[in-house]
């Protein structure tokens, strides 16, 4: 936990009290969602916050995150599981739907990450926008993402100068200049540093960041992140990263991607040892026989565009949630205010 072993930096923090902090937190959604859906032309949908495990919808983020289940008392031997994304249902909600090419769904999103550590921008409870939208074959390029992007970016901003606006505390300027950069790339430059740390370094020189092509192991043996090998495609996907001033950090505010067609489905299927899946799975099965529609679609974090934009140091400024005493009591010190 950063607070433990450094100052944040106080000087560009500003006391912002309970009630404008629930005004601002409001504002920034209500601004955001208009921009999001006006650029991508997005329809807002309801989401569930849960699924049949056995449907395999479930996000299975890295692999190795515990999903949380529990039986259905009137339907015997079904279990539930506690969304950790929408990733895949908003791709069969799009075809369910009858959506046409172009068009886009988003809805808000809550799940239940338990293997989160805690700390300054993690918490057990998790928000954000999923959207997703229909594009065409010949839109499945590193041109259209980096399009997309840069219209997310440009949403944030303007929602981040719409908050300056109308508020009095001092709060960070955000940049919605973006430095593409893949992860290979970024790997050469810092050939020493952990993914981790590479991030920092990039985000604190660009201030805003797309790292692409997140999955694929690189030259070193290593992904630079974990990714699910079922809905982005590694090739044309990436993370948006912000230099949050404050923390004097990297954070991902944004991980998307085109997702993927029966190819590299297939492809990174193989390469993780989980080619099972295409025939356990009515998912894979739809995907695989082209009857799902090409998309792309993130998610973005609620709590953290609030914590970035609102220069706060602790995702608990902006998120009621779980923190234990010890955690409670280092915020006290410093004088930040959890809700």
């Amino acid at each position: 936990m950063k607070l433990i072993t450094k100052e944040f930096a106080k000087e560009k923090y500003s006391q912002i009290d309970y009630k404008e902090m629930q005004v601002l937190i409001k504002e920034i959604k209500d601004i955001f969602q208009a921009q999001l859906t006006m650029e991508l032309d997005l329809l807002r949908v309801s989401a569930p916050l849960f699924v049949e495990a056995a449907t395999g919808l479930n996000d299975d983020l890295s692999g190795s995150e515990r999903k949380v289940e529990f039986t259905v008392k009137e339907s015997e031997g079904t279990t539930l599981s506690i969304v950790q994304s929408l990733a895949k249902w908003k791709r069969v909600a799009l075809h369910k739907y009858g959506f046409k090419t172009g068009e886009g769904l988003y809805t808000d999103m809550n799940a239940i990450r338990r293997d989160d550590v805690m700390d300054e921008t993690h918490s057990f409870y998790v928000d954000q926008w999923d959207w997703e939208k229909i594009i065409t074959r010949e839109q499945r390029t590193p041109e259209y993402l980096k399009s997309v992007v840069e219209k997310i970016v440009k949403s944030i901003a303007i929602t981040s100068r719409h908050i300056q606006s109308i508020t009095k505390a001092k709060l960070p300027v955000i940049s919605d200049k973006v430095f593409w950069i893949d992860s290979q790339t970024l790997l050469d430059m810092y050939p020493t540093k952990t993914p981790e740390e590479r991030e920092y370094e990039i985000a604190k020189l660009h201030k805003t960041v797309f790292i692409t092509k997140i999955g694929p192991k690189l030259t070193d043996g290593v992904a630079h992140s974990m990714r699910s090998p079922d809905y982005d495609d590694w090739k044309l996907n990436g993370d948006i990263i912000f230099y949050h001033e404050v923390l004097d950090c990297a954070l991902e505010l944004s991980s998307m991607g085109i997702r993927v067609d029966a190819e590299s489905l297939k492809q990174q299927l193989k390469a993780t040892d989980k080619e099972y899946k295409l025939e356990k799975f009515e998912y894979h099965q739809n995907i695989r026989d082209d009857v799902l529609p090409l998309t792309i679609g993130g998610g973005i974090g609620q709590s953290r565009m609030c914590q970035l934009i609102l220069g706060r140091a602790h995702i608990g400024e902006v998120q009621a949630g779980y923190w234990k005493p010890e955690h409670i009591k280092i915020c006290e010190a410093h004088g930040i205010k959890l809700l």
